[in-house]
């Protein structure tokens, strides 16, 4: 990522869209800037891009036919409970002698142009608190801290124990939280060790119908098209698939959606987060969120994933209570977000 906001102007600078014959470019700029390699992190966003082009937001910026920065952009529709889109900053990089001279200016003015041509009016991204660099660039662009907590926790199995059994994910139909939202919990118990009490398998195509029925439930209103687009994410635009869906007499009762991948803002270690997590109402009670998350604790301990990560909305007490009790903490990330006028 850029490490500094660029103050200056720059003159024959050349924007267009990101294409796929970037990449060597863009891998050379971003490991000039982290000191490492994130090549195929950087190639799934480029064929992202190519794969779903309305909902992806990537510009380049050259002088002289040299590649000279490159920011990329996800738009998010329906998450969490949205109802209005927003852009999400995935990743903004200039080349570090190039800094300073204004490229990160105009790669983030057409991002914004771009925004709000596709009526999209919100902008949102994490950076590292230490990332001080990054942190002088959203000041620069005039980013705000959000009011989303960006939690994570140690991944290994001994963070669900047994005991009583829980009441997790429980909707309050019209309360719509923010990144991340699970549907508002009224109590929350992380003593149970439900694995044992729902068939917890990896998400597979044919769990739509089951997983539309089961936010349909939560949310009062038809988001297939949403749905669909997040079960694609989670089969087909992640490093490794580590998405569950719970099932009880034959029927799906629960649903987590994660990821495992390398390079999301700005990380260089694999990291694995949770995108959203649902629980059929008719459920409420019977263990299956606890049982989603433990399922998916062992799961990441096997494929030797050391951290879990999520964003709760600061005001989702109960949802908050879950996480901490399954050992979650505080991040060392922060939530940013510039709202368009």
């Amino acid at each position: 990522m850029a490490k500094g906001a660029q103050a200056r102007s720059v003159s024959d600078v050349k924007l267009r869209r990101l294409a796929a014959q970037d990449l060597d470019a863009v891998v050379e700029i971003d490991a000039q800037i982290t000191g490492g390699t994130r090549r195929a992190y950087l190639e799934r966003r480029l064929q992202a891009a190519q794969h779903a082009p309305s909902l992806h937001t990537q510009f380049a910026a050259e002088k002289d036919g040299v590649l000279q920065g490159y920011v990329l952009g996800r738009r998010l529709e329906g998450e969490f409970g949205r109802v209005e889109p927003v852009l999400r900053l995935e990743v903004i990089g200039v080349r570090p002698q190039a800094q300073g001279h204004g490229y990160g200016d105009a790669l983030f003015g057409a991002l914004e142009a771009d925004a709000r041509a596709h009526d999209i009016f919100e902008l949102r991204t994490q950076v590292t608190w230490k990332d001080h660099g990054m942190l002088r660039f959203l000041g620069h662009a005039q980013f705000e801290l959000g009011s989303n907590l960006v939690l994570d926790c140690e991944v290994h199995t001994g963070r669900v124990a047994s005991g009583d059994e829980e009441r997790v994910l429980e909707p309050e139909h019209h309360r719509f939280g923010d990144e991340n939202d699970y549907g508002e919990p009224r109590s929350n118990d992380f003593e149970a060790l439900a694995r044992d009490r729902a068939d917890v398998r990896s998400l597979e195509r044919t769990d739509l119908d089951e997983i539309v029925r089961i936010d349909r439930r939560i949310m009062d209103r038809d988001r297939r098209a949403y749905i669909a687009r997040v079960v694609d994410d989670a089969l087909l635009d992640t490093a490794i698939r580590v998405s569950l869906v719970a099932h009880q007499d034959q029927s799906a009762t629960g649903y987590i959606m994660a990821s495992v991948d390398f390079g999301d803002y700005g990380r260089t270690e694999p990291v694995a987060v949770i995108d959203t997590i649902g629980v059929d109402p008719g459920f409420t009670g019977a263990g299956i969120g606890t049982a989603l998350l433990s399922q998916l604790f062992v799961n990441l301990e096997a494929l030797r994933v050391e951290r879990l990560a999520t964003v709760v909305p600061c005001d989702n007490f109960g949802l908050l209570a879950f996480f901490y009790r399954a050992g979650f903490g505080q991040s060392q990330r922060l939530g940013f977000v510039k709202h368009l006028t």
